[in-house]
């Protein structure tokens, strides 16, 4: 079985908009590059990337929750469904070997730092961390310019940034292949 990454983005985007189109051609480049895409299964950004990596012939996991009303998307091949949001982020952590966080609100956010809170921790082991685009620049600088300032050192080291589709899986690529 291939490498996973997992993909946290915003539920809202649709198709015909911006951020579906991004978040379908970075699941496509994903794919392309031999990964497996996981994501919350839903609709919005993981549904982007999930048709994305179906649209290069790669395969898909979706990690939804049992208190949702909602189905996993048409693009999931496996559907893990846990009985709690709290389980479902530790799940989509704990299966993946990297993470693209592409624009999002609190939910994704809440999924930033869940991950590079563990991994700043050492909970769990180090894996590649790609912010997509510019949403989530201002957050990393901030954190790491009070950090500095708190002599805690620069936790941003283990997070990139990524402009492009073909950007974003090379870094993965260059790290994990």
């Amino acid at each position: 079985m291939g490498k996973v990454i997992t993909v946290f983005g915003s539920s809202r985007p649709r198709e015909g908009e911006p951020e579906y189109a991004e978040a379908r051609a970075v699941g496509r480049e994903l794919a392309r590059s031999g990964f497996i895409v996981c994501n919350g299964g839903y609709g919005g950004s993981m549904e982007g990337s999930a048709r994305g990596a179906k649209d290069a012939g790669g395969s898909t996991i979706g990690v939804t929750v049992g208190t949702f009303t909602r189905k996993a998307n048409a693009w999931i091949d496996r559907e893990v469904c846990e009985p709690t949001l709290v389980k479902r982020i530790e799940t989509l952590v704990d299966s993946a070997h990297g993470f693209v966080v592409l624009k999002g609100g609190t939910g994704t956010l809440l999924e930033l730092a869940y991950v590079w809170e563990f991994i700043n921790k050492k909970f769990i082991p180090e894996r590649p961390i790609v912010v997509y685009g510019g949403f989530w620049t201002g957050v990393v600088d901030t954190l790491r310019e009070e950090l500095l300032w708190e002599g805690l050192g620069d936790c941003t080291t283990i997070i990139q940034r990524a402009n492009s589709p073909a950007e974003c899986a090379e870094i993965f690529r260059s790290k994990l292949v």
